[in-house]
């Protein structure tokens, strides 16, 4: 899916920039890696386990499939309606939010994007450090040390870099799961699994917001992936790319985490990878599918990282305004990044499924009002055109605090809290709703359009301005 008949010349190897517009001289890249970027991100443990969530925590496997895949195309329709920004703008996802929230206000989501960030790393590091101290021979937690080394060699590197792993881990995963997927019919009667259907609504839609909100969560960092391409690239063609990716990525690993979940019953929390290599695997296959777990994962938590790279030096240039990252810094942030996540996960490895599900689920509380501010914003309000050069300036065009995005995100997280249904908090309203979460519902669509009403009204009532987005 090629997105220009002319190539400009060849990028280097290790990025030189970082939140700074990318000129059309340096735009580089197809649709074709937007693509195997988000296919290989997905065809991964997390992605997995978080399918085997639906069965374990009640569901059927008939049911849960649906569900998951219904969840999987309304997040995903979300999430790459973002991918579109960055042709457009050449900008990091998060910069975006400056229009929405002020230039100094966008700091209150960037900050909660690094802690998902932290989180995802987190939990991806125990996953696959099980992986590679399987596949070397050492503990589990030499196996997440040297995962997070690899993970921060790879985001040193930068976007370029990313894109190249990422169509890398897209042959290896297909390879994998293919794999698997025929070990799986060989060895064990799957029929007998689908045949079982016990509808319930509970359980059904816990699989809804389980591939909801994994596809939701992407969203706030889509764009730092699609930043480089040219800025004619077709929009619709870019969230194609990047939701059909996403989509059937995600949905093989989760059919795959069901069935394991389905098989394993009880021993499966607690030894996901070990259940997954053991579908059939021995040997040097065995070790072909633990490479693919690890590798598989490097992949994301790569992003994530870059991610928390990106929303650091945004939150830096709001009250600095300077954009200029040196390689020095650069490599200092990813050290303490990576660092965190990875202290994070060699404290909780003993205890990390009965935290996952509350993990993903509220998280959704803090994404789905910005996700739909942010894309109203783009797409509604100020229609794909932003003034570039006041997004970086607090005096500009977008002030320092824009009380109508905060104002109406505050309240987005806070109308959800009825509907959480998590560990950590369960809201009045959760039984009523058959004890499962559907917060992500009420934040997409209530604050999305009270944004719309605020935002319509205030500008309506002050004076033109241009938007130039170049």
């Amino acid at each position: 899916m090629p997105t220009s008949s002319v190539e400009p010349r060849q990028p280097a190897l290790l990025e030189k920039r970082s939140i700074d517009h990318i000129p059309e001289s340096e735009r580089h890249g197809s649709l074709y890696s937007q693509f195997t970027l988000w296919l290989g991100s997905n065809l991964q443990i997390t992605a997995l386990l978080t399918g085997s969530l639906a069965v374990v925590l009640g569901g059927d496997v008939f049911w849960s499939l649906i569900g998951l895949l219904i969840g999987q195309i309304f997040g995903g329709a979300v999430m790459a309606l973002h991918a579109a920004q960055g042709p457009k703008l050449g900008l990091p996802q998060m910069i975006s939010s400056r229009v929405q929230f002020g230039v100094y206000g966008a700091t209150i989501p960037i900050v909660l994007v690094a802690l998902m960030y932290l989180g995802f790393n987190a939990t991806g590091a125990i996953l696959s450090g099980q992986a590679v101290a399987q596949l070397v021979g050492v503990s589990n937690s030499g196996g997440i040390l040297i995962f997070a080394s690899l993970t921060m060699l790879m985001t040193i590197m930068g976007y370029r870099f990313i894109h190249i792993a990422g169509r890398a881990a897209s042959v290896v995963g297909i390879i994998a799961f293919c794999y698997l997927f025929v070990r799986l019919m060989m060895t064990n009667d799957v029929g007998q699994l689908m045949a079982i259907r016990h509808f319930a609504w509970g359980s059904f839609l816990l699989a809804v917001s389980l591939s909801a909100s994994w596809q939701i969560a992407f969203g706030p960092y889509v764009a730092d992936y699609s930043r480089y391409l040219p800025s004619k690239t077709s929009p619709f063609k870019t969230i194609l790319a990047v939701g059909l990716g996403s989509v059937i990525g995600a949905q093989i690993s989760m059919v795959l985490g069901v069935f394991a979940a389905a098989l394993a019953g009880a021993s499966f929390a607690g030894h996901e990878v070990s259940v997954i290599v053991g579908l059939g695997s021995k040997g040097l296959a065995a070790a072909l599918i633990y490479f693919s777990i690890a590798f598989g994962k490097l992949t994301i938590s790569t992003l994530n990282a870059y991610g928390s790279f990106m929303c650091a030096a945004t939150v830096i240039s709001g009250f600095r305004g300077d954009v200029a990252i040196s390689a020095a810094k650069k490599v200092c942030f990813v050290l303490c990044i990576v660092g965190a996540s990875t202290t994070v996960a060699l404290l909780g490895e003993d205890s990390f499924i009965g935290t996952f599900k509350s993990f993903i689920l509220f998280l959704l509380a803090f994404f789905t009002p910005w996700s739909a501010i942010n894309l109203v914003d783009f797409y509604f309000i100020n229609k794909e055109q932003y003034n570039l050069d006041a997004l970086f300036d607090p005096n500009g065009q977008y002030g320092r605090w824009n009380m109508v995005g905060i104002g109406t995100y505050i309240f987005g997280i806070f109308i959800q809290m009825p509907f959480i249904s998590t560990s950590l908090y369960t809201g009045p309203w959760v039984e009523k709703m058959g004890g499962v979460d559907t917060s992500w519902i009420i934040g997409l669509i209530i604050p999305g359009a009270i944004y719309y009403i605020l935002a319509k009204r205030n500008m309506s009532s002050a004076p033109a301005h241009a938007h130039p987005n170049t």
